[in-house]
């Protein structure tokens, strides 16, 4: 059986009337009225109280108070005993612990302890400003949400959304929907996201971005704090540097924007454009750190690199863009056109005023190997330095210096064999021309021959400690990563492509935000007991 609504009290009123004639029905309440209904008091300078319908119209300086919970201020308002819904209007403000709303016109639903608005409001609470055209108001979870245009404003960014819910005791904004969040460091783009703005730390889902003024962070997740300009990007990871033209890649990225620093692993890849052409570089681990033209980057773990007419591999990498130095550090392979160079230090130097490469130097062991062009056959060049000028982006002038040998085949303009060269001298001067030694010259201290091709037995076609590797040779962008990381990266960008053909839901509310200003129980002593003698 249905419980019978409570009726409306008079507690106080300085004068109490009626008037049939102008009011039916009404007890016409005057100065310093007081009435409480089921836990709330109202108070304002005048009202009418219909005692059959148990209603009330109140005016002037009116407040309809629920505990300590909220606050209700108005010139004029409404309210139903049966229904257990006010009705406030005229500058009316809401009040409650953690924030204050202004607005025209403001609904209260007991039942369901829901306020709400449709007309321009303004919210206060603490450093955040919200400003909207209508809202809702969770008594019980200190919530307001949004579903038109809102704007939080604070001394650190301005948030906007259409669909917004913001913990006032927390600060914890939910967004859902295109959100933006501006500052004057960034500006973040989200579709789904959550914002602490007491702690200014955030993580976005769905088609989220953080873009700088000089590069811009995508990710299927970022993780974002302002304190420390810091955000961290997992999944389909793309960072991309508009001043100096490159872009970063992989599946896991940290990003250090006060440092000018970025680690990025998981299928790692930096593509930079020189020379009018991409270069890629792969490492398991990349480090970027530094301003613009004093930039370095660090690749570490079986590094492979590749750009058109020349790849290679080595254990790491460290480039400096202010030196415009490249070091190929630990086992060092390059591949430039066909050749085929390796030796103990490798180091690749750029020409800082045209943006191209300028020249190859390699120290210790150096060894050039590149297949006859017809035959089996390998020509071979072997030194301790080598050091080469390149031309529009390829290697074009070589020189290779002490204890120089060779292996060359030597043919005609129809591609004959002549024969084998093969000596020693003190220097050695290459001319590459289509990928090919075009002219070879020798230096000082010659001492070799040209041999028939009958009268120089197989194994005296290698020199000493000549390895031909071209099955590791990186013919393609794709190469430089191994068959393990490519199976990784398709699972990766498979699950994300399943991710975003799913419907879009707003982002499930956090613990940290159900349980905030809560007291947490306090923990038992453990009991300890004395040993019996």
């Amino acid at each position: 059986m249905a419980q019978a609504p409570k009726i409306i009290n008079i507690e106080h009123s300085d004068f109490v009337d009626r008037n049939e004639i102008e009011m039916p029905g009404a007890v016409l309440l005057t100065g310093n009225v007081k009435v409480n209904h089921d836990g709330i008091v109202l108070t304002c300078n005048k009202a009418y109280l219909f005692q059959g319908e148990n209603y009330l119209k109140a005016f002037g300086n009116v407040q309809l108070v629920q505990g300590d919970t909220l606050f209700l201020n108005s010139k004029y308002a409404e309210y139903s005993g049966n229904t257990k819904k006010a009705f406030a209007t005229g500058n009316a403000v809401m009040s409650s612990p953690d924030a204050t709303l202004q607005t025209d016109t403001i609904n209260f639903d007991r039942n369901i302890q829901e306020v709400f608005y449709n007309s321009k409001g303004t919210i206060i609470n603490k450093e955040n400003t919200l400003e909207s055209k209508s809202g809702t108001y969770y008594v019980a979870e200190k919530k307001f949400k949004f579903l038109t245009a809102v704007t939080v404003t604070n001394p650190k960014c301005v948030i906007k959304s259409n669909h917004l819910d913001y913990y006032s005791n927390s600060g914890h904004s939910y967004l859902f929907g295109p959100s933006t969040i501006t500052s004057k460091t960034n500006y973040i783009y989200t579709e789904n996201g959550f914002y602490d703005t007491k702690k200014n730390l955030a993580h976005f889902l769905r088609k989220s971005y953080i873009r700088y003024d000089d590069r811009l962070i995508e990710g299927d997740s970022l993780y974002y704090d302002r304190n420390k300009d810091f955000a961290s990007a997992t999944r389909n990871v793309k960072i991309t540097d508009s001043i100096n033209r490159g872009i970063v890649k992989g599946h896991y990225a940290e990003i250090y924007k006060q440092k000018d620093s970025m680690f990025v692993t998981k299928r790692a890849v930096a593509v930079n454009f020189v020379d009018n052409d991409s270069v890629y570089i792969h490492g398991k681990r990349l480090m970027i750190t530094g301003k613009e033209g004093d930039r370095i980057l660090r690749a570490f773990n079986n590094v492979r690199f590749y750009k058109t007419d020349m790849s290679g591999k080595c254990d790491s990498i460290h480039s400096n863009s202010r030196t415009a130095l490249t070091k190929l550090i630990g086992n060092p392979i390059l591949w430039n056109g066909e050749s085929q160079i390796t030796g103990d230090i490798m180091h690749l130097i750029g020409d800082n005023n045209t943006k191209k490469l300028d020249s190859l130097k390699v120290l210790n062991n150096t060894f050039l190997i590149s297949k006859d062009t017809l035959g089996t056959g390998y020509n071979q060049v072997k030194g301790l330095n080598l050091f080469g000028k390149f031309k529009e982006g390829k290697l074009h002038d070589v020189d290779v210096i002490k204890n120089t040998e060779v292996v060359y085949y030597m043919r005609n303009d129809a591609n004959e064999l002549i024969g084998i060269n093969k000596n020693v001298s003190s220097k050695i001067n290459l001319i590459l021309e289509n990928n090919g030694i075009e002219t070879i010259t020798f230096y000082n201290q010659v001492d070799g021959d040209i041999f028939p091709e009958t009268e120089l037995p197989e194994n005296a076609r290698k020199l000493r400690g000549m390895v031909w590797r071209g099955d590791e040779r990186i013919k393609s962008k794709d190469d430089i990563f191994t068959k393990e990381e490519n199976d990784e990266n398709d699972k990766l960008v498979e699950e994300g492509k399943v991710e975003n053909a799913k419907e879009n839901v707003p982002m499930k509310v956090r613990q940290e935000t159900l349980d905030y200003g809560k007291k947490k129980p306090a923990t038992k002593a453990a009991k300890t007991t004395k040993a019996k003698k």
